[in-house]
């Protein structure tokens, strides 16, 4: 795999003794401003964006087993310095990255003389911030705990409302599996809205504050900031936004004590010197920043070497729709023959493989796989403690003997991948356990992808055979809830302004199935239609695409839809949001690495269709386009000529889509 990394800090000026309580740090381009501040002991900031706040004073600061950095506090001094760095990606947005910031490390002190550094990082639409723990007095204590942190979001309560994605209660659900972060948005929502289940929200979370006109109090201009965190590994648990409090707004929270069927503790255990994983806000007037932003990956570097290339590509997938009973030797040959037809790269191979296939007819299937050009992934539970999920193979992914055996023979049979689903919350342990998966697999050439899981971190970049994660409702809600296939264009008209936005989005399936069933006649049907489904292989973003094809629906599809299904583009080298607005619509554009075209994909999520004219700078200019739209049935084709000033009106039928094909 092709990376490179080129890091430049440049020391603008050290301050040292006395200070005048406050830290400014400004964007590059100036426009985006961070206030850092004492006051009364209490440290806080406030960013700005082209003259709009954004955030009011929101709290920093740590409680831990040596003491309290919450309170108390004053800044004792700072140290400016430029941020500068350039590094190559194969499985995210963006192939090339130039990242350049400005930076602040401030040093703090509480009244007892306990000490922590606060960094910020402030890009032209990013910010970030950390914090680095010294030992203390005497060099003491070598290792503390974390117990909670202050650090809080402050929007201005009357002008912002929210998207998010509640977090649930712990071993609820489905064999008390939750939370699998596979809860539903709520969109436009006031801030003093009480979270579904009290305890709170995932990461990312979306906020929308309107600007008011300084002259007629009228709406002037739209305001987005997207918070989220990134650089959690086995050193730190994950968190998320607390409800809203109407002094603080909203405040990072730790796992509840409940997670992993309540074993491990909710805190963080840390040995000194350390430094927290980054809080990051992207901020700006438009969504465009939100959709395009690399922050999960501009503060992390890689943690070891690729043992070898990870491919990207497709794969086929028999469970979405033929379920458990599907997962027996002849079916998937079928579906590596689908695999097969469609010059895909992989088949995954789902739950319950070890009984109903065996291990001796997985080697069989994986050496058949190979004659077809094709490499298998197979599915794994995560654990055999942590909640009541039955399907197997159980017990291994959490057992490094029992893991690292296993993932000696899945290298000698030829097996590309793993799925691992149903994990147990954000606490260290379980931080820890995704961690070493990805670590053992990487040591035998295994892709990694998790289901059943909280959101990545920054890990495509910093594990590099990590593939993409779940957290999300995604498609097999589809199949299993006709409530969930109502509201699909609802929800895949949110993610790319919020899940997809930070991390590999592995949504589960490309559906082209007219019914959720394997005759594709009884149940409920699918609402959206094909070219919505396709348009989706360009609005979602992961490197390894599941393609929900089964072999008996593929003669319902015309030239159009199969040829598309043959030509799924994967591995991007830039992305550039068009238009959209979170749960409604959105049209995405991405250059495909291979070709070097452009692709432009659009979809509806509302029951009422829409005309938008789009802004395409990246085809202006007189060229000829392909135009995928949507028929009465079936997708048609048609060629466009795009004018020099790169405007295109488009036409979205309800729960429809369209693509562009440079």
């Amino acid at each position: 795999m092709r990376r490179t990394s080129i890091i430049a800090f440049v020391l603008l000026l050290t301050v040292t003794g006395a200070w005048a309580n406050d830290k400014t740090i400004t964007s590059p381009d100036g426009k985006l401003t961070v206030n850092v501040k004492d006051s009364a002991g209490l440290l806080t900031y406030t960013a700005n964006y082209d003259g709009q706040q954004i955030l009011k004073p929101s709290r920093l600061g740590f409680k831990s087993s040596f003491g309290d950095l919450t309170n108390g506090l004053s800044i004792k001094d700072s140290r400016d310095y430029k941020v500068d760095k350039s590094y190559d990606m194969t499985r995210t947005k963006k192939a090339h990255v130039d990242f350049h910031a400005n930076a602040a490390d401030i040093n703090i002190e509480n009244t007892s003389g306990n000490r922590m550094t606060v960094t910020f990082v402030v890009a032209n639409n990013d910010v970030a911030y950390r914090y680095s723990i010294p030992r203390q007095k005497n060099d003491d204590p070598k290792a503390a705990t974390i117990f909670s942190e202050a650090s809080s979001f402050n929007f201005p309560d009357s002008v912002t409302t929210t998207f998010l994605c509640p977090q649930i209660t712990p071993m609820s659900g489905w064999e008390r599996s939750k939370p699998s972060y596979e809860e539903e948005y709520t969109a436009d929502a006031p801030m003093d809205t009480t979270s579904q289940y009290g305890v709170g929200y995932t990461f990312p979370c979306l906020f929308h504050i309107k600007a008011q006109s300084a002259d007629n109090g009228s709406d002037s201009d739209d305001y987005w900031a997207l918070v989220s965190e990134t650089g959690v590994d086995g050193n730190y648990v994950g968190s998320r936004l607390s409800d809203y409090n109407r002094e603080t707004g909203y405040t990072i929270a730790f796992p509840q004590p409940g997670e992993n069927n309540g074993n491990g503790t909710p805190y963080a255990a840390v040995e000194l010197p350390f430094s927290t994983p980054w809080r990051t806000i992207t901020i700006g007037n438009s969504l465009q920043p939100i959709v395009e932003t690399t922050i999960p990956y501009d503060l992390v570097d890689p943690k070891y070497e690729a043992s070898t290339d990870y491919k990207p590509g497709r794969y086929t997938w028999s469970w979405l729709l033929w379920q458990d009973p599907s997962v027996n030797y002849n079916d998937q040959r079928q579906f590596i023959d689908l695999a097969n037809h469609f010059g895909y790269e992989y088949v995954l191979v789902d739950n319950y493989w070890d009984k109903q296939i065996g291990r001796d007819s997985i080697e069989m299937l994986a050496r058949y796989a190979k004659y077809k050009h094709i490499r298998l992934m197979l599915w794994y539970n995560s654990n055999g403690a942590e909640n009541d999920a039955p399907q197997s193979p159980r017990g291994i992914m959490n057992n490094s003997i029992a893991r690292k055996r296993e993932m000696k023979w899945l290298k000698k049979i030829g097996v590309a991948g793993i799925k691992v689903d149903f994990f147990g919350g954000d606490k260290q342990e379980t931080m820890r356990l995704y961690e070493d998966i990805l670590s053992d697999a990487n040591d035998y050439g295994l892709a990694v992808i998790f289901h059943g899981c909280t959101l990545p971190r920054g890990w495509e970049r910093m594990y590099p055979n990590y593939i993409s994660s779940e957290a999300a409702l995604a498609s097999e809600n589809i199949m299993f809830d006709e409530h969930h296939a109502k509201t699909e264009g609802f929800e895949l008209s949110m993610h790319p302004f919020a899940r997809n936005a930070v991390a590999s989005f592995d949504w589960g399936g490309v559906i082209m199935n007219d019914h959720m069933s394997k005759d594709n006649q009884s149940r409920h049907r699918r609402y959206t239609s094909r070219l919505f489904e396709l348009a989706t292989t360009i609005t979602n973003q992961t490197s390894i695409n599941c393609v929900a094809v089964t072999p008996n629906v593929v003669d319902n599809l015309n030239f159009l839809e199969k040829d598309f299904l043959h030509r799924i583009p994967v591995e991007w080298s830039d992305t550039k949001f068009i238009d959209g607005y979170p749960t409604r619509y959105a049209v995405i554009a991405r250059k495909d690495v291979n070709t070097g075209r452009w692709y432009v994909g659009g979809i509806n999520g509302t029951n009422k269709p829409m005309s938008k004219t789009l802004t395409l700078p990246m085809l202006a200019g007189e060229k000829i386009a392909l135009y995928y739209e949507d028929g009465a049935r079936h997708t048609h084709l048609r060629r466009v000529r795009i004018p020099a000033n790169g405007k295109l009106r488009v036409s979205l039928p309800a729960m429809g889509g369209m693509i562009i094909e440079e």
